[in-house]
């Protein structure tokens, strides 16, 4: 994980107020990095960053915009993910409203554990990643080997 991280920013709908807060109160540590969007948050977010960098006279971060969660976009960042082309989630999920692509939303999260990519699910969490000393600087995680599970003898009968 180099200094410059590609951070992945998702929220439900019942959370998109909550993201919006969290993104403009912490404006200043994610202009340095690339951001990933689904949908919706992803305009949002960007919206709420450009009204803050033209504020205090800063360049806004390069915000890649996926489709919306249920229309494919949580299995974009599962698969940006697996080709190691994500650092770390925020991903403000809607534990109180069933959604329409919770299969989507638990694959994800799969897939994060798998790769071992940080991951905040909540505000508190969030802060602590974007206030942590390996927020700005190069991180290395331990990957496990799965090379076992790859090469492993499948018995067909």
């Amino acid at each position: 994980m180099k200094r410059k991280k590609n951070i992945a920013i998702v929220a439900h709908d019942n959370r998109k107020k909550d993201i919006m807060e969290w993104v403009s109160f912490n404006w200043k540590e994610l202009v340095q990095h690339d951001l990933i969007c689904t949908g919706t948050t992803g305009k949002m977010v960007e919206e709420a960053l450009a009204a803050s960098c033209h504020q205090h006279g800063t360049v806004p971060p390069t915000i890649t915009r996926l489709k919306s969660g249920p229309l494919g976009g949580d299995q974009q960042l599962g698969a940006l993910i697996c080709e190691g082309n994500i650092d770390m989630l925020i991903f403000f999920w809607d534990p109180m409203q069933p959604q329409p692509h919770d299969v989507d939303v638990k694959a994800l999260l799969r897939i994060t554990v798998l790769y071992n990519i940080p991951t905040a699910s909540n505000r508190s969490t969030a802060d602590f990643m974007v206030t942590s000393e390996l927020f700005h600087e190069q991180y290395d995680p331990i990957i496990k080997d799965y090379a076992e599970y790859i090469t492993r003898e499948v018995e067909i009968k």
